[in-house]
């Protein structure tokens, strides 16, 4: 204690996961939740892209249009999904009035000083009980953690749309059969590994 009797702002070092910042409504949570369902449906769409292109009992026009829309779907779910995302931190959402729930505006994680610069983050300070030390949280470990994770999560994403829309013509072209599909099979590996990652970092940073 000082000698005017007031203690001095005391910063800590915490980690204060994102669904801290996001999750204080169900609603903070949709855009994770939409993500996560959209990867999973991501899954079996290019499953059942690679089911087509090895089928021997339809004609090649059935294949073509099979291939290309399952390749297609997986594709927009992608670009869901990393739109979502650069929204969540960079843009924001709006929520309009529902009857049970009134129209506000949630930030975006960066507008809520959410990032790897901010060292005193005000947004959840508190007074220590023990001590009556104003303690503000600083966040560096926290975002980096965050950012890193989920932006290299996000790069990976965004390769896979790059095979996809490559992919994507290549079967509107008819370009799968049978015997050359093999292609759409060892993406879909690479699919499922990217789906996976995500499936485990979405509770870390979202539901804890």
């Amino acid at each position: 204690t000082n000698p005017t009797g007031w203690q001095e702002a005391v910063p800590v070092t915490c980690f204060e996961p994102a669904s801290h910042l996001i999750a204080s409504s169900w609603w903070h949570l949709a855009p994770g939740a939409i993500n996560t369902f959209a990867l999973i449906i991501s899954s079996f769409t290019i499953v059942q892209a690679l089911r087509y292109a090895k089928k021997t009992d339809i004609d090649e026009e059935l294949r073509r249009k099979r291939v290309t829309m399952f390749l297609g779907t997986t594709w927009v779910l992608a670009i869901l999904f990393l739109t979502l995302k650069m929204v969540e931190w960079f843009v924001g959402f709006y929520i309009p009035d529902l009857g049970f729930i009134h129209e506000h505006d949630i930030k975006s994680l960066v507008a809520e000083g959410y990032t790897i610069g901010n060292d005193h983050y005000q947004h959840h300070s508190y007074v220590d009980e023990a001590t009556g030390a104003h303690m503000t949280a600083n966040i560096r470990v926290s975002a980096s953690t965050f950012y890193v994770t989920t932006g290299t999560h996000g790069a990976h994403v965004a390769g896979g749309i790059i095979g996809l829309t490559y992919m994507t013509f290549k079967a509107w072209r008819g370009g799968y059969t049978p015997s050359n599909a093999v292609s759409i099979e060892y993406f879909g590996l690479y699919w499922h590994f990217v789906d996976l990652v995500w499936v485990l970092v979405f509770p870390f940073f979202y539901l804890f």
